[in-house]
């Protein structure tokens, strides 16, 4: 079966929210090959109307779910587009972000070799997103091996095609408001040696919008996900 879920979390984003929809909604019509399939967007509590936009976009698009919960920041978001995607009996998730740093034409080479692996994961050899995110994602792949002995490329890439029941064992191990759960997925394929691989994609700098994560939360969320790699690693 090739039901295919593409999640998408959103947060204040009036201003780009209709772009990503006709960015990836002809991508989930054209690679979803069965009626099932769903372009899933996940609005964050948004204080803007985003959620509005989304709920306009989907009356002429039926593959477009539009999913509204309280703010709990971009990992929350994730985890619940992940466990709704598993619970519509999804055979593959599709995750990237709604701020349009992605290439939706880089979907199909991920798609073509969706049998070949259990995950595919994107590597982001060159960040048009400024050096400082691309020192935060060195320093955590050096956690990474440090924590679990694993060596990921890019543990934390918003460009992952991955099948939805070897995704499940691992969601299931980490609690609903996890912040940064694609970084603790990834170490969960390469620990237990899934066959995962990773594959080179673009990823722009972000021209509309403002980010909702600066260095000062990026700080916040790794103290805190340092505690967390200790209590996940006594379970593996």
């Amino acid at each position: 079966m090739n039901k295919l879920y593409i999640v998408i979390p959103a947060y204040n984003e009036e201003e780009n929210i209709e772009k990503c929809v006709n960015d990836w909604y002809p991508i989930v019509e054209k690679y979803g090959e069965t009626d099932g399939s769903r372009l899933v967007i996940v609005n964050d509590g948004s204080k803007d109307k985003t959620y509005d936009i989304l709920c306009r976009l989907a009356q002429d698009r039926p593959y477009l779910c539009a999913l509204n919960k309280e703010n709990g920041g971009h990992g929350p978001a994730l985890i619940f587009g992940y466990r709704y995607a598993i619970e519509q009996g999804a055979d593959y998730v599709f995750q990237t972000d709604s701020d349009g740093q992605t290439e939706p034409g880089e979907f199909a080479a991920f798609w073509e070799e969706r049998d070949k692996h259990d995950a595919i994961i994107g590597e982001r050899l060159v960040r048009e997103d400024g050096k400082s995110r691309k020192f935060v994602e060195d320093v955590v792949c050096i956690l990474l091996r440090i924590f679990f002995g694993v060596k990921a490329k890019d543990a934390n890439a918003p460009f992952r095609l991955m099948k939805a029941d070897i995704m499940k064992k691992y969601l299931d191990k980490l609690p609903s408001d996890f912040n940064i759960p694609n970084i603790m997925i990834t170490t969960y394929f390469l620990y237990y040696k899934d066959n995962i691989v990773f594959k080179p994609i673009s990823f722009k700098n972000r021209n509309i919008g403002k980010t909702s994560i600066n260095i000062k939360k990026i700080v916040k969320i790794g103290i805190k996900a340092l505690k967390d790699f200790y209590v996940l690693k006594k379970d593996m």
